[in-house]
């Protein structure tokens, strides 16, 4: 599997110059306002980039001068080095400036070293409106005889039969943020849904339902794992059912041994159907590439984190996992290689430091690693 193993970020937010390496697991920890969700939101940002829809997605965020590091003369800037087994790691630039109400891409670069030559073959290189990619019929950079959008990137509009570009716009445009699951009255997980093929329970839980229908239909194994893993977490439940309501549309209940009568999605309490959300998440065959989780511990019983760690760790050797929390008792059942410790330097700008490069093997000799961060050994606590 491609990963992207190291990603620079700068002028976006408090991140003003962050350069990172990236592991399959990262758990973001650190104060409010430190640049947690705003890694998070430029991630996404070079997401929508790689997947055509930046001006959309900044449009979103308020436009350009929205996201700009507050005083910062320029504009953002992103690097992504992703490793390509059997060869050298791609390496992809991408820099954005203001112009007027709107921006203009000032720079975009993808190049990849190349065996006995001594500079980097380029796959892209464009300078504001001088757009060239390598064509490989040619074998010269040519500049695209198509309509190009100058407000997307040329990673998105390359065509997508030249492999390198597309295996990295495929890594990068798969990209996907999921926020804390919403389980008002109304909300999609506590409905009926539709009976319909789904690899993953969706953003907001609106397909949950159809997808552990389906889970147990053609996985049984990894269905199992959802079920063992919330009758440790929950000694009462029993089994999970889908009745069908109407034509096309499943409910679906809990049962528990304790009660005669199964449960419905809309009984259930909030840490409840957010555990059982975030585990689904977690055990879904269709994960992307690179999979980001903020806040994952609200209203969950702290019993519950632990489980959890376990399955973050066991997905992220699926997919990339990138959790931003607050939570210092999540950290307690992680590993110093698993989380990153965000904090500001003296300018109120964003740093990050992964725990395992603090010196801190004497402190957990004694004290665990939610304790270590309570006593204020790694930072992050402003």
């Amino acid at each position: 599997m491609h990963k992207v193993s190291r990603i620079s970020i700068g002028g976006f937010r408090r991140l003003h110059s962050l350069d990172m390496e990236m592991r399959p697991l990262m758990v973001m920890i650190g104060a409010n306002g430190v640049g947690k969700t705003s890694f998070l939101e430029a991630l996404s940002l070079l997401a929508a980039s790689a997947e055509g829809s930046m001006n959309r997605k900044l449009s979103e965020m308020g436009g350009i001068a929205d996201v700009l590091t507050r005083g910062s003369v320029g504009g953002i800037r992103f690097q992504a080095k992703m490793d390509i087994p059997g060869h050298e790691p791609l390496k992809y630039d991408l820099s954005l400036d203001p112009k007027g109400q709107s921006y203009s891409i000032s720079s975009e670069l993808l190049t990849q070293q190349k065996t006995g030559f001594e500079e980097p073959f380029k796959h892209i290189e464009s300078e504001h409106s001088d757009i060239r990619f390598f064509d490989t019929e040619t074998g010269r950079l040519l500049r695209p005889d198509w309509e190009h959008n100058p407000l997307e990137t040329s990673l998105a509009q390359v065509p997508r039969m030249y492999k390198q570009p597309e295996e990295l716009r495929k890594v990068l445009s798969s990209v996907v943020q999921y926020h804390v699951l919403d389980v008002g009255l109304r909300a999609p997980v506590k409905l009926p849904q539709q009976m319909k093929p789904a690899n993953f329970p969706g953003e907001n839980g609106e397909d949950l339902i159809p997808f552990l229908y389906n889970l147990r239909e053609s996985n049984p194994d990894r269905y199992e794992m959802i079920e063992d893993t919330l009758k440790a977490a929950f000694p009462g439940f029993e089994s999970l059912s889908f009745p069908p309501v109407a034509a096309g549309m499943l409910s679906m209940t809990w049962r528990e041994k304790y009660f005669r009568d199964p449960v419905f999605m809309h009984q259930l309490s909030e840490g409840t159907l957010r555990f059982l959300w975030l585990i689904s998440l977690l055990q879904s065959p269709g994960l992307s590439t690179i999979t980001m989780i903020d806040e994952p511990e609200v209203s969950l019983h702290p019993e519950l984190l632990s489980l959890l760690a376990d399955l973050m760790r066991e997905a992220s050797q699926r997919t990339q996992v990138i959790v931003a929390t607050h939570s210092d008792r999540l950290i307690r059942f992680l590993e110093p290689k698993e989380v990153v410790v965000m904090d500001m330097n003296e300018e109120g700008l964003a740093e990050a430091h992964w725990a395992d490069t603090l010196d801190l093997e004497e402190w957990l000799k004694e004290y665990t690693l939610d304790e270590v961060w309570r006593l204020g050994r790694m930072g992050g606590r402003a």
